[in-house]
């Protein structure tokens, strides 16, 4: 999905690096695997942060020059800039779909970062934390996306990792992301059916992200999606269904496991939420049918 080079990135709610006292992480992949496997894409890091061993050693984390994010040709051409230019479209989509919307906070980061829900290391992934409504970015993960867990290297499979999280803020401000801690869990459970909402929550985004103009500019801040724009998505959410990283890891699918769904899954509720373009058809806590 490519942006308008004429829509004007909007820094203001975005930070980049950080400081704080690290955690020691290791495994190698299976280490990730089992970071992501809980936290990729929105759930609460606390639960699992607070069970890793920690480094006393101080450390500096590296920030990103946004000072160089001021167009949508930066958000085309940088990633740093690409997840800001992404999160300023959620927030547009959002403040027309929801009534009181207010805007996350951004964090980018390299290494490791102290947040509201803890410490956390580039392993996590992508999350979002409800303490300090920030989603935060190590844009070093998209690559990993790619390389160890086989998604598509386009560009939208990337702002679908970003509208995920926007989805988890949106859960947040509606009073529903803390049902993801509650009640059954595993394959049918609240936490499944909450990350796939947050799918849903990605698609609908998707659906308006070309007709959605920038207040200022008056120009859409991307460009209509391709049948491949749409592939890349669809993508990125089949590469962290559970059931193909247990598959990958362990040989075996165990659904009791599960914290985010199956593959088909996420591809299934980014295409309601695509398709419909409705919030109310993201309803996941009501389906019978997770798909």
């Amino acid at each position: 999905m490519t942006f308008n080079e004429g829509m004007q990135i909007d820094t203001s709610t975005t930070s980049s690096g950080g400081a704080g006292r690290g955690i020691a992480i290791g495994g190698g992949v299976a280490g990730l695997v089992i970071m992501v496997v809980a936290l990729l894409l929105g759930a609460d890091p606390g639960d699992v942060l607070s069970q890793q061993p920690v480094d006393t050693g101080q450390y500096s984390a590296p920030g990103f020059d946004l000072n160089k994010c001021r167009t949508g040709a930066d958000a085309n051409k940088y990633v740093e800039c690409r997840v800001t230019a992404t999160g300023n479209s959620v927030d547009a989509v959002w403040s027309d779909l929801l009534r009181g919307y207010t805007r996350p906070h951004v964090q980018l980061f390299s290494g490791q970062i102290s947040t509201g829900c803890g410490t956390a290391s580039s392993a996590v992934g992508p999350f979002y934390c409800p303490t300090d409504q920030t989603a935060y970015f190590d844009t070093g993960f998209f690559q990993e996306l790619v390389d160890r867990f086989g998604s598509s290297s386009g560009p939208m499979a990337q702002e679908y990792v970003v509208a995920h999280e926007f989805g988890h803020h949106v859960q947040n401000l509606l009073g529903d992301l803390g049902r993801a801690q509650h009640g059954a869990q595993g394959a049918t459970g609240a936490g499944v059916r909450t990350e796939l909402q947050a799918d849903c929550y990605a698609g609908v985004w998707a659906h308006y992200a070309a007709i959605t103009k920038q207040e200022g500019t008056g120009v859409t801040f991307l460009k209509p999606l391709t049948d491949d724009d749409i592939r890349d998505a669809l993508s990125a959410a089949s590469s962290v269904g559970d059931d193909r990283i247990q598959q990958s890891m362990t040989g075996h699918v165990n659904p009791e496991s599960w914290t985010h769904g199956a593959s088909a899954q996420r591809q299934h509720w980014f295409t309601v939420g695509y398709q419909s373009g409705d919030p109310k058809q993201c309803n996941t806590f009501a389906a019978s049918d997770l798909g």
